[in-house]
């Protein structure tokens, strides 16, 4: 039995595990390892550990808190999280827009990143739902900003409902960014909630190719409702920390997978 292995190391390291997870909702096997100081291997073992107490429930690649399906993090939560691999992803989302370029931009704070990149690109139309991403570039003087309409969701200040997708009815775009919660190779990219879901589907209906922007916190994760299915994903731009299973199952599945080099 090694120092790392005995009962009371396990039983620390198992508790800051189910503190790291409860900080952000979902965490991936690498991440805990390394912030545990432990091997992945260990850290799988206390996942099983854990889910067996009804602490934790496992996710290819990771770990997430019990009822994930139906949870949602906060705004706040979700700018903590991973902050320099968004920063990255970002700068690699960006390369791909052009100039006099037609995109929609989705709710989320990947997407929000990306949006200050887009600010000196000329000639760019944008479409989006959130209010943080329309703030950002309104200070493009080279850029034309179209809010949809709907209703205010707090959380994540964006515009949801009927209203929202109504105004995004025969528009279209050459690239959709979306964001989400949860990616898969099974059911493509979901999230919590119902209404987003709905609107995040008619952002990426718009668009001749939908690009999605995931962190390795959210690869191998799935939630609860089914936003763009695995054949809708074009393109994934996520970081070099992403489980490299899930990323080979999509690029088998016809998604173009674009690792971001490193944090910006």
């Amino acid at each position: 039995m090694t120092l790392q292995d005995r009962p009371a190391f396990a039983a620390e390291r198992r508790k800051r595990i189910v503190e790291l997870v409860r900080a952000t909702g979902a965490v991936s096997v690498r991440e805990l390892a390394a912030q545990v100081q432990a091997s992945e291997v260990t850290v799988r073992r206390d996942v099983r550990a854990l889910e067996a107490e009804g602490l934790l429930d496992r996710r290819r690649g990771g770990a997430a808190l019990p009822g994930r399906l139906a949870h949602e993090p906060s705004y706040s939560q979700k700018t903590r999280q991973a902050a320099e691999e968004k920063a990255a992803i970002a700068q690699a989302a960006a390369a791909m827009v052009a100039e006099d370029d037609a995109v929609v931009l989705g709710a989320g704070t990947t997407t929000e990143a990306l949006a200050r990149r887009l600010v000196a690109v000329r000639g760019l139309t944008v479409v989006t739902n959130s209010l943080l991403v329309a703030q950002v570039l309104a200070a493009a003087p080279a850029a034309e900003v179209v809010l949809t309409g709907g209703t205010l969701r707090g959380s994540i200040l964006a515009l949801v409902g009927s209203a929202a997708e109504q105004s995004l009815a025969g528009l279209r775009v050459r690239l959709a960014f979306v964001s989400g919660n949860g990616l898969t190779a099974e059911r493509g990219l979901s999230t919590p909630n119902p209404l987003v879901a709905s609107v995040d589907r008619a952002l990426a209906s718009a668009a001749q190719e939908v690009v999605v922007l995931a962190d390795h916190t959210k690869v191998g994760v799935d939630t609860m409702v089914q936003t763009v299915p695995p054949e809708r994903l074009h393109h994934l731009v996520t970081d070099s920390r992403a489980d490299e299973g899930v990323l080979a199952d999509l690029t088998a599945q016809g998604t173009r997978v674009h690792v971001a080099p490193g944090p910006a």
